[in-house]
């Protein structure tokens, strides 16, 4: 990571969204990584959620976190597979086209990379991916632990940390709005 020390840290408000039809707020471990990380991290947790494999719920819920000036970026675990369950990258489009918003292609690229070190070509079932909307970042991650930790660890830690060097997705935040 390129940290800056001469910049200031800048906290992102994150809310989470576990995308499940079996865990419950017990069973949710990959939940609980991504939320320890954003507090550790000296982020704000804003809001954390599980909604069923349903695309119009995980949208509804998308939706909402968009309106709410509290929320910057929303991070999904789960529903990102090939099963006919799997639909929150279709929630995603919806809710981009919606809003009018921007895919963020070079988040899955990046992704499916870092994961190819951690189970080979077993990545390729992942449709991890990101978009922006509404001035909201949302990011798509796979729901198992290690995928997690991989779109944290490799892309969100940096990404969303304003002293990151050469560029960040922080600084982008007064511009996201532009037309």
């Amino acid at each position: 990571m390129a940290i800056d020390p001469d910049r200031a840290f800048t906290p992102v408000s994150i809310a989470v969204l576990t995308v499940s039809d079996s865990r419950t707020a017990a069973e949710d471990t990959s939940g609980d990584i991504l939320a320890d990380r954003i507090e550790r991290a000296g982020h704000r947790l804003s809001h954390r959620t599980i909604v069923r494999d349903d695309a119009a719920d995980i949208a509804r819920q998308l939706d909402a976190w968009i309106a709410d000036p509290q929320v910057d970026a929303v991070i999904s675990t789960g529903g990102t597979g090939l099963t006919g369950r799997d639909v929150t990258p279709e929630a995603l489009e919806r809710v981009c086209k919606d809003h009018d918003g921007r895919d963020i292609p070079g988040f899955g690229e990046l992704f499916r990379w870092l994961s190819y070190k951690s189970i080979g070509t077993s990545t390729i079932q992942s449709r991890a991916c990101a978009i922006v909307a509404g001035g909201t970042y949302i990011f798509a991650l796979p729901g198992s632990n290690g995928a997690v930790k991989d779109g944290w660890d490799g892309i969100l830690a940096e990404q969303l940390d304003s002293r990151n060097r050469p560029c960040n997705f922080v600084e982008l935040f007064p511009r996201l709005r532009e037309k």
